[in-house]
């Protein structure tokens, strides 16, 4: 299956996200507005290419780029179907700036929650715009943090080479008082990053249940999934969705109290080495046999 890579700004004033009129090469094409939009070119970091694409299609120089997220979905490109990635950032520019249009794109504007469900959008931005619109803050964490504090802790985290690709999952679970109760981690075949997140937080959530613990936190650098687990953003991604209730079932048939909490990945360094541990342990054994 074909890859498209592509990298996506998300550039707001006043709250309004900016979409930008895509020209049309056919009269009979439909006009579609999208979120500027640009390829990483070979020997660039995506980074490099948004700042590029902003200053090339948007004419305006970024003083930050800031990560949001990594958005993937399928769709079909003639007859077959295309595994789409976009690299989302926020950027960051001066304010006042002006923005022009030009050979790609025909014209601008800046709209608000409500009015970007009136215009036609492509794919790829509609995928991007659901992503910023289940940004809706509940309140405090579904999980019982206060009551975890003083509980163990599982560290997990997952690891995919090629996205998708071969992955691994890695955890370390310590107990209320410090020690280390166990870890390790184990290869889960080829899946995208996203994927291997959701099963090294099952895996975790499983090995902590065989341990016999009930008030767990459990931490992970991935962003999205701790904000997923904690209520804060929803789930439509239907390979993630399977996952994630069977990780709801087992914590409620396991726990008195759970807490989801986000680090900083320097912070989740052990359970992402045992995560790619077990990747080099699999395919060092099949070299054996």
């Amino acid at each position: 299956m074909k890859q498209r890579v592509r990298v996506v700004g998300i550039l707001k004033e006043a709250g309004e996200v900016l979409l930008m009129k895509r020209r049309t090469g056919r009269s009979s094409e439909p006009v579609f507005w999208e979120l500027p939009t640009g390829k990483i070119k070979f020997g660039e970091q995506p980074e490099e290419a948004m700042s590029r694409t902003a200053l090339e299609y948007l004419g305006v120089e970024v003083r930050e780029v800031k990560l949001v997220d990594v958005v993937t979905f399928l769709a079909f490109e003639g007859s077959s179907q295309m595994a789409n990635l976009y690299i989302v950032y926020e950027l960051g520019v001066k304010p006042g700036v002006k923005i022009r249009p030009n050979e790609r794109y025909s014209a601008f504007k800046f709209l608000k929650g409500d009015e970007l469900s009136k215009v036609r959008v492509d794919e790829a931005t509609s995928a991007v715009l659901d992503l910023e619109n289940e940004k809706e803050f509940t309140g405090a964490p579904a999980g019982n943090y206060r009551e975890t504090v003083n509980g163990a802790t599982v560290y997990v985290d997952g690891s995919s080479r090629g996205n998708p690709g071969p992955s691994g999952v890695g955890y370390r679970i310590v107990g209320e008082n410090g020690e280390e109760l166990l870890r390790g981690g184990e290869f889960v075949g080829f899946a995208t990053s996203r994927v291997a997140e959701y099963y090294a937080l099952r895996a975790g959530v499983e090995k902590a249940a065989e341990l016999g613990l009930t008030r767990v936190k459990f931490v992970g650098d991935n962003l999205m999934m701790m904000n997923q687990m904690n209520g804060i953003y929803k789930i439509k991604n239907r390979d993630l969705l399977p996952i994630y209730a069977d990780i709801r079932k087992k914590v409620a048939e396991n726990f008195e109290a759970v807490s989801f909490v986000h680090v900083k990945r320097e912070l989740n360094g052990d359970a992402d080495r045992e995560a790619n541990l077990a990747i080099d342990r699999h395919f060092d054994a099949d070299m054996i046999k």
